[in-house]
């Protein structure tokens, strides 16, 4: 289990089947197969190295995340699994995306805060709330806006300069994990 705070941004050396990334802070306790958030999604460390480590990638993580398009140079967000006992600072967050975004606006708002937009997938939209959680490409975000597709989010400036975001583009795909409450509590229902 994952926060969605996000502890670091990495830079991709090699993508594809088998991802290389650099990084330190996430690397403090890990051994191999420790599980590391990687723009969200929840991956094995296959081989730990001083100044990085390898995960491998399924077909299906390729398929339903945006990993698949991750070149080298690439920034993402990071962070280690949460701590029996820690204080849960985000939302529960499991590491498993349950589809992309398209990202489309990153704007300027005062005080060096951001509102960003995104394009939700349809079948994901039944789960979103005003003012519940969502996760973005890791990070845990709060919904300030839904306006049929388009969900809003307010961005303040730590996240800003914490995470990858910076470097989005407009098009491009971005992890989203929705809250896991929602799922458990529609699927409850149907089988009543």
């Amino acid at each position: 289990m994952f926060t969605g705070i996000i502890e670091e941004v990495g830079k991709v050396v090699v993508a594809g089947q088998k991802l290389h990334i650099l990084c330190q802070k996430v690397l403090q306790d890990a051994r191999q197969g420790s599980s590391i958030a990687v723009n969200g999604v929840c991956l094995t460390a296959v081989d730990i190295q001083p100044d990085g480590f390898w995960s491998d990638l399924s077909p299906e993580t390729l398929a339903r995340t945006n990993l698949g398009a991750l070149r080298q140079n690439s920034l993402v967000n990071l962070e280690r699994p949460a701590v029996v006992g820690d204080r849960l600072s985000g939302h529960i967050v499991q590491g498993h995306v349950d589809g992309t975004a398209e990202f489309l606006t990153l704007a300027p708002l005062t005080e060096g805060n951001w509102w960003l937009t995104v394009r939700i997938p349809r079948d994901l939209d039944r789960y979103l709330i005003l003012k519940g959680s969502v996760t973005l490409d890791g990070v845990s975000l709060t919904i300030a806006s839904l306006e049929g597709e388009i969900a809003g989010v307010a961005v303040i400036p730590h996240t800003y300069e914490n995470t990858a975001m910076r470097e989005y583009r407009a098009g491009a795909a971005v992890n989203v994990e929705v809250d896991v409450i929602g799922k458990y509590v529609e699927k409850l229902s149907a089988s009543r």
